[in-house]
């Protein structure tokens, strides 16, 4: 039966989540789809997670990285583990989430055409399960901006079309062989963590790739669990840091007449909200990342497969 559906490599990384890891596997565990593999890549956690995911979950491939390799740099390594192997499907999600079973089933059953090349399911915040994460995004035509849709909205089925997207968040992405060999893997310049998914959904497009979210594909999520939460200060570092990287890396030419003052304004509506919230450290550190992301270089550094 199993040569008949596509194999399909599930990738979750960790780093000291024992408890979202073990939770995020007992999900996985009941998976309707009849050709998976479970991959776990512990960044060299030091909270016990990978003798538990030993232990608990015997059928699980296991890779332990010495050290903490990032966001991308995790997923790369479990992605070419994939690769390597002969799936021919990656589905790359966090581990503080937890899925229906039938998730791969309903994501593969969208990915047949040859122009399709990454898809997402409909996320929902975890402590809200009815409450709408993220159903993906539209990348503005001038601005170059993502603009997420669905966010906070109660599922009413205002969103229960299939929809091609522009973004598709790095939380949950099912991938084709055939797209990573073309444009590689994730780009490790954005270490450790945020803008690697938009970057990757802007080099499928480029090269010629349509982006689905599928809405009978539902995952819930915790929100923020590995970054600290949203507007720590480690948050607000990262996002600007890697938002300056991104948009130097992409924005070509007469293009910088919009984006630049366009992102100077936002810049100063961030600081303007962190301060009223007496954020002080959090304002500190996002100008932290503003100004090392000017001076960070560009190069794409994509793994590629």
């Amino acid at each position: 039966m199993e040569q008949s559906y596509p194999r399909v490599d599930v990738i979750t990384l960790t780093w000291n989540q024992r408890q979202d890891t073990l939770a995020c596997l007992e999900s996985l565990s009941r998976l309707t789809y009849p050709n998976y593999r479970i991959i776990v890549v512990d960044n060299g956690s030091s909270d016990g997670t990978a003798e538990a995911v030993r232990e608990r979950f015997p059928n699980v491939e296991l890779i332990v990285n010495e050290r903490n390799l990032g966001f991308q740099g995790g997923f790369n390594v479990g992605m070419r583990c994939a690769l390597d192997a002969g799936a021919d499907f990656v589905f790359v999600m966090n581990n503080d989430t937890t899925v229906q079973p039938d998730i791969l089933g309903e994501l593969i059953k969208h990915a047949t055409p040859p122009d399709v090349g990454m898809l997402s399911p409909k996320i929902y915040y975890f402590a809200e399960p009815d409450r709408i994460w993220t159903v993906g995004g539209d990348r503005h035509p001038i601005t170059f901006e993502m603009i997420h849709k669905g966010e906070g909205q109660l599922d009413r089925g205002q969103w229960d079309q299939v929809i091609e997207r522009d973004y598709l968040v790095g939380c949950a992405m099912l991938m084709k062989r055939s797209l990573l060999e073309q444009i590689g893997l994730f780009d490790t310049g954005y270490h450790p963590i945020y803008y690697e998914d938009v970057d990757m959904c802007v080099r499928a497009q480029q090269a010629g790739y349509r982006l689905l979210m599928v809405p009978g594909a539902k995952m819930w999520h915790k929100v923020s669990a590995s970054s600290g939460g949203f507007d720590s200060p480690r948050q607000r570092y990262l996002m600007a840091r890697h938002s300056v990287r991104f948009f130097r890396k992409y924005i070509r030419g007469w293009r910088w007449l919009i984006v630049a003052p366009y992102r100077f304004g936002s810049a100063i509506k961030t600081t303007a909200r962190l301060l009223w919230q007496r954020r002080f450290q959090s304002v500190a550190a996002y100008w932290r990342g503003l100004r090392d992301g000017l001076k960070a270089s560009v190069a794409s550094r994509e793994d590629v497969a």
